[in-house]
């Protein structure tokens, strides 16, 4: 993963390019614990050679794991980079689109990319901490917190 900081100021702005290979989930959160990233939002565009996307079951309380095990493209990922017990945790969401033209979506669980994913970051001066919803069974952000 290529990073570069294109704004520094209240918030700073990276854009991380991502080459063909790297995992999308561990590569952000581990760029986050190195950059002490608490406040973060992300959008990107790219494309996967292989994905796993979820679905919340509400009943069972966990994601439905939905395979994509071929080559899409990344038509929208947007997500936020919070503090889980106090570790980066990345929350995304993405639509990718298949050879046919149509399309899969849900909760980004785990990503390969092929060949490259370009993520703009922005990261806020202050901090936001997820905390275990016993009614959801999730961790979710609090404001407070």
């Amino acid at each position: 993963m290529r990073t570069r900081l294109i704004n520094e100021g209240p918030e700073r702005t990276f854009a991380l390019i991502l080459d063909s290979g790297d995992e999308v989930v561990s590569a952000l959160e581990d760029f986050a614990a190195h950059q002490q990233l608490e406040a973060s939002r992300l959008t990107a565009i790219g494309a996967f050679m292989r994905c796993t996307l979820g679905y919340f079951d509400w009943e069972k309380k966990d994601y439905l794991r939905i395979p994509v095990d071929e080559q899409v493209e990344v038509l929208s990922l947007v997500g936020d980079i919070t503090l889980d017990e106090g570790k980066p945790k990345l929350h995304a969401h993405v639509v990718v689109g298949r050879r046919d033209g149509s399309t899969r979506g849900g909760h980004l669980l785990e990503a390969h990319v092929r060949p490259t994913l370009e993520v703009l970051l922005t990261d806020s001066p202050a901090h936001l901490a997820r905390a275990f919803d016993p009614e959801s069974g999730l961790a979710l952000i609090r404001p407070g917190a």
